[in-house]
């Protein structure tokens, strides 16, 4: 499949490239990015002082830089601003970054040369993927500049399985460095599109995750003894929430038909509230989701360069402003954060009772032999760890501050890193709620020797089945784990029917 840019990109676009999918360019779009570059070379032929284009940057921008400097503080612009430290970026990360780089480009305001773009899109087309170490980022310079490294024939790639320094990897994919002109360094390395990219993947993870969080507790609600009602529409009424509505729609179908559930009617008053709330925790995550969905569409179609062009090449404008923070961004993914690590949190808990004898009604720790065997006791330990690591992750990186370049840049949002952890959030959460699905279908196991399982639980037991058996202390506990995190990663749950 291949998406296609012409007036913008949305986040659902851009993680289908992010995951292995072709972008490419109208003529609409190209034309729109030689205007923009058609500026640039009559504002370097004029001489007008415009920022990034012939002065320096950040802290040196009221310094002028001569006519024939200015392809060198391009190239230099790229080598300086190379920074960030730490383990590299998986290659769904760096192809997410490219694209909302592209599609900030394609609004036709940053000045650079198609010829960059398209180079761009022969990385995705042919899964360059340049190395970019993951940490060290206050908003987005770092990130960008270790990817626009490869144009020039610096850095390095991971080319087909194989890491080759920049200019090999180039010629690898039948291409040669390219030398940059005017404002093309500042162009690769400024605007939001690393953090944005970065987020649009975060929400491409999680909207499956969010399904399978619902699935999961479906079906440990069930194992649990769920009393049905609670999730009832007209109770759900009361208290308006599309997403909570939607979690509550979807419990009321995979539990209908339910001999379990039918078999523990009325047996309480009501259910823990990690059972209870579900819909209420749950739909908060879905409809933070939502929001956080809709500034990341708002940022991919906001232009994100500072400084921004405009106008013609006979009467270009170049203003400068402060598009390329992203304080929107930030604040978002922060509160989307809190949201799953809550998801997190009430997941772990669920795994708890599934396994805890002194509420669950069920064997201790779903051990099939209690006392020599020990059953899931440690992985809910590991569960409640990685609830806990969530928890600190969920800290908001917007208030964390800080000054750079010498007062000049003294408000940082620091979208890359809210970006960057949410995504470390979903993979913990991936985990947390692979735990609960292997105890929940251990627990049903039990239960289902009473009375059968409704339909849409039978198909999600049916699928764990198929992927692990049921555990019997006889084999390292870890491998059921990961190979159930790897199921729900790769496929969407079982649809919700009724």
């Amino acid at each position: 499949m291949t998406v296609i840019l012409d007036g913008g990109l949305g986040w659902r676009e851009v993680g289908r490239v992010a995951t292995g999918e072709r972008l490419a360019l109208t003529e609409a779009a190209f034309s729109r990015i030689e205007g923009a570059a058609a500026i640039v070379e009559r504002i370097v032929a004029s001489g007008v002082r415009a920022y990034g284009i012939n002065t320096g940057v950040g802290a040196l921008s009221d310094m002028v830089v001569s006519r024939d400097a200015q392809a060198a503080l391009s190239r230099n612009i790229l080598l300086s601003h190379a920074a960030s430290v730490g383990p590299r970026l998986p290659e769904e990360a760096v192809r997410a970054i490219i694209a909302a780089q592209i599609a900030n480009f394609a609004h036709g305001h940053s000045g650079i040369r198609p010829e960059i773009v398209r180079t761009y899109l022969a990385f995705l087309d042919h899964h360059l993927v340049p190395e970019v170490p993951s940490k060290g980022s206050v908003g987005y310079l770092v990130h960008n500049a270790a990817i626009a490294l490869l144009l020039i024939g610096e850095g390095s790639a991971i080319v087909r399985g194989e890491r080759l320094p920049g200019a090999e990897a180039l010629d690898a994919i039948g291409l040669a460095p390219l030398t940059l002109r005017a404002k093309e360094g500042l162009s690769l390395v400024n605007g939001s599109a690393c953090a944005t990219g970065l987020a649009a993947l975060a929400l491409h993870r999680a909207r499956r995750l969010l399904d399978w969080a619902d699935a999961v507790a479906a079906l440990s609600a069930e194992a649990l003894g769920c009393q049905l009602p609670a999730f009832g529409a007209e109770v759900t009424a009361l208290r308006p929430s599309s997403g909570m509505e939607q979690v509550a729609a979807s419990l009321r179908a995979r539990l209908s038909g339910s001999g379990q559930v039918a078999l523990s009617s009325g047996r309480r008053t009501q259910d823990a509230l990690s059972i209870r709330s579900i819909p209420h925790m749950h739909g908060a995550a879905r409809d933070g989701f939502e929001v956080a969905g809709r500034v990341v569409d708002q940022e991919l179609a906001s232009v994100t360069d500072n400084p921004a062009l405009s106008g013609t090449p006979d009467e270009p404008v170049v203003t400068s402003e402060a598009h390329a923070v992203a304080p929107h961004l930030a604040l978002a993914l922060d509160g989307f954060s809190l949201a799953l690590a809550q998801l997190s949190q009430i997941s772990e808990r669920r795994m708890d009772r599934l396994v805890n004898p002194l509420v669950s009604g069920l064997p201790a720790f779903l051990a099939t032999d209690a006392g020599s065997h020990s059953g899931f006791m440690i992985a809910q330990y590991t569960a409640a760890g990685l609830a806990a690591e969530n928890r600190r992750l969920a800290q908001p990186a917007s208030l964390d501050g800080g000054v750079t370049s010498g007062l000049q840049e003294d408000f940082l949002a620091h979208p890359t890193p809210a970006a960057l952890k949410c995504l470390s959030i979903i993979d913990n959460g991936f985990q947390i709620l692979a735990i609960e699905l292997m105890a929940a279908a251990q627990a049903s196991d039990w239960v289902a020797r009473e009375a059968p399982r409704a339909p849409g639980t039978e198909a999600i037991h049916a699928m764990v089945r198929a992927c692990v058996p049921p555990y019997h202390d006889d084999r390292p506990l870890y491998r059921d784990m990961e190979a159930l995190k790897a199921l729900i990663e790769g496929i969407d749950p079982p649809a919700a029917e009724g």
